[in-house]
């Protein structure tokens, strides 16, 4: 044994060809910590020093590396721009050592090797890959730049195009792709993974490959010319910008940093590329979206403990109420091998689930991602029904007829009497309070919501609300079942609204508000989508549905006065027009389906009509005044669901607006937006509005924080 670590081991094969092993102990995954870093530099030394013909670089796990310690990088960032660049160079130290070692070097890729695992990839002379590897660099999801030499060599081995692809991008490469790109220089099967590796440097070693080649060109300015060199990086540049936007710079800086190092050796690039991470590491896009990634391995474990909670596993289910929504549900349900009845009392409504189903199926096939065989597995999954046959016998029921509490309960009733003792009951509700619903059900205990987002497919999140009655083995096996479905569960307490709706509504009601005082509805779109929302409050009126929105703010104003509008509301006024949005083709905008059968946006010749019955006169408002009202509302509300304990830590509010509604992830959250503006300030800006109204008066609570410095997160 050459080496032996905790992170890593070296060993000596027959061959005499070395193996460096990584298995991080204690850890289901390898991962570039500052431990692993230092046990391979170690490593490297010695075998500088060690007679080892070459080097196979392989893993212990199922997975190759799935990259640096994402964990480490909140105290990293946190220091100064010299402080992380002096980390890089230490780093990168190993890997240049790695990249000149006097024999050939292999890479055995199992798995996932993303980030710095595969910046170590590259630095190898070769990569051989089982059929199931993934290879990338997603850093830029993280808002920097590959720090281990990804920018210096990515484009050196696979040329400047795909190099702009990859990195700009952040995506997963698979191997066919990898290896038809260059990146990869074999795929085998996974049992010879190793024995490939090493047969590979074996052939160096006889002269048979010249390693020195790949070396030289990696390490070498890119061999283009001013021209081409103009056209690939400025072409990418445009692209990407239009793809990422101006809120986040590191897709942008990932090319920039290629195109300037382009016609530098090894060590000019790197340093470049040291510069550029260092300065995207230190900014807020950078922590805020470092921040969502580690929220998002939270909310992994929260949901994982309670998923070894549950004490069953949910192998059947029953959705009743098909349409749009049902049939979403059962889809979901079947692709994850969960077989589902839908039931639904009219044929139609079973014939709209069905179909869209079968559309969704249909798409899957259509992109290669799902076989006809698969689909009509999936499709045999689902059992549409017009009766209650074989509901007896499933082990999970979801309600999802209308958000009618008259119509919920006496389905709720009639279901309570026909399911198993054990059988869990949950109501996809999107405002209904669970503990209203719960008391037509003799197994209250055994009932709780869950609450699904539309397009079921897309939407990630699931709030699964807790009503009183609610046992702990009720919640489990509903957050695992959310889990089984692919979806990110979060446990919220019950109230109107719950967490996401009960936030969305006062950033609704600052919207009409403003109306109201004045503001044209076009530029607060415009304000709010440049502020980073995916659409403004108009345009998302209109995709939920005016007449949902009308019922919506009728059932938060019955549950907290703070949201009662004094004033009369646009919104109100298009609900009475019979203008519901994109539902009828009209709201705040006119909608024509294009080529696709898609929505087109277009404007609305009727709405100034609408505006002028509620708004006095038309005034001036700058974008950033737009923000503030619009923001303030919401990240307040944000605040009262934390300290109402709907949810239990700002991680959990923070996720469930980002999954649930939108909420720009390189803002990182609405409370994490409070503390990018200091809890002091914003309290005071709240207060400038006060003229405004309940909404926008902080909590004794925030005013406490405030005075005490604090923050939610520390």
């Amino acid at each position: 044994m050459i080496f032996q670590g905790s992170a890593l081991s070296v060993e000596l094969l027959p061959s005499g060809v070395a193996k460096l092993q990584f298995d991080l102990n204690e850890s289901s995954v390898n991962k570039f910590n500052r431990h692993t870093l230092e046990e391979l530099r170690n490593a490297v030394d010695l075998l500088a020093k060690s007679d080892a013909k070459g080097l196979v670089f392989s893993s212990a796990k199922s997975g190759f590396i799935v990259g640096a310690d994402i964990t480490e990088f909140t105290g990293i960032f946190a220091g100064s721009e010299e402080s992380i660049v002096a980390w890089l160079v230490e780093a990168n130290e190993v890997f240049n050592a790695i990249e000149d070692l006097p024999f050939p070097t292999v890479c055995a890729i199992n798995g996932v090797a993303l980030g710095g695992g595969f910046e170590l990839a590259i630095a190898a002379d070769y990569r051989v890959a089982s059929a199931e590897a993934v290879v990338g660099f997603p850093e830029v999801k993280l808002g920097i730049i590959p720090g281990f030499g990804g920018t210096v060599r990515l484009p050196r081995l696979i040329g400047a195009d795909n190099a702009n692809v990859w990195i700009s991008s952040g995506t997963h490469v698979k191997a066919d792709q990898a290896f038809k790109e260059g990146a990869l220089d074999a795929i085998v099967e996974p049992d010879s993974l190793e024995s490939a590796a090493e047969d590979l440097v074996l052939q160096c070693v006889a002269g048979k490959l010249d390693f020195y080649g790949p070396r030289k060109a990696k390490s070498s300015p890119l061999s283009l010319g001013p021209i081409e060199l103009n056209v690939a990086f400025e072409t990418a540049k445009g692209m990407v910008m239009a793809q990422a936007g101006r809120n986040y710079p590191a897709p942008v800086a990932a090319v920039t940093v290629m195109q300037d190092a382009a016609s530098m050796n090894r060590s000019g690039a790197l340093q470049m590329e040291h510069k550029a991470f260092a300065r995207l590491a230190v900014g807020e896009v950078a922590a805020n979206l470092v921040q969502m990634f580690l929220n998002d391995q939270l909310l992994a474990g929260i949901a994982k403990k309670a998923v070894k909670l549950a004490k069953k596993q949910v192998k059947s289910a029953a959705v009743l109420g098909a349409g749009i929504m049902g049939g979403g549900i059962a889809y979901q349900s079947a692709s994850k091998g969960v077989p589902i009845l839908m039931k639904d009392v009219r044929k139609e409504g079973i014939d709209l689930g069905m179909s869209e189903a079968r559309k969704l199926l249909n798409k899957k096939v259509s992109r290669g991602s799902l076989s006809t065989d698969g689909m009509i597995e999936t499709l045999s999954n689902i059992t549409p029904t017009l009766d209650y046959s074989g509901v007896d016998s499933v082990d999970f029921v979801i309600e999802a007829v209308v958000e009618n509490p008259d119509v919920k309960k006496s389905v709720l009733q009639e279901l309570g009497e026909m399911v198993r003792a054990d059988t869990i009951i949950a109501t996809n509700t999107s405002t209904i309070s669970v503990d209203d619903l719960s008391g037509v059900l003799a197994r209250p205990e055994n009932f709780c919501g869950m609450h699904f987002f539309n397009p079921v497919p897309v939407m990630p999140l699931v709030e699964v609300i807790r009503g009183e009655a609610s046992s702990e083995q009720t919640i489990a096996t509903t957050v695992a079942y959310a889990k089984k479905l692919g979806k990110t569960p979060i446990v919220v307490n019950n109230c109107p609204g719950f967490l996401v709706n009960r936030v969305l509504f006062p950033y609704f009601g600052a919207f009409a508000q403003l109306i109201h005082d004045g503001a044209d509805f076009r530029q607060i779109d415009k304000a709010m989508e440049r502020f980073g929302w995916p659409m403004g409050p108009a345009y998302l009126m209109d995709v939920v549905g005016i007449d949902t929105g009308v019922h919506a703010q009728g059932v938060m104003a019955a549950g907290f006065e703070r949201m009662r509008q004094s004033f009369p509301s646009v919104v109100e006024k298009l609900f009475e027009a019979g203008d519901l949005g994109q539902k009828t083709g009209q709201g705040f905008y006119r909608y024509e389906a294009d080529k696709k059968g898609k929505p087109r946006k277009l404007p609305n010749p009727d709405i100034d009509m609408h505006i002028a019955e509620v708004q006095p006169e038309a005034r001036p408002f700058t974008d950033e005044q737009i923000v503030n009202r619009m923001m303030v509302a919401m990240c307040l509300e944000t605040v009262r669901c934390l300290e109402d304990r709907i949810v239990e830590t700002a991680v959990e509010a923070d996720m469930g607006l980002a999954l649930g509604i939108g909420f720009p992830p390189f803002r990182g959250g609405a409370l994490r937006y409070i503390d990018s503006i200091g809890v002091g300030e914003f309290v005071d800006l709240a207060d400038s509005f006060q003229d405004s109204g309940a909404l926008y008066q902080p909590t004794a609570q925030l005013r406490e924080l405030a005075k005490s410095g604090g923050a939610f997160y520390q």
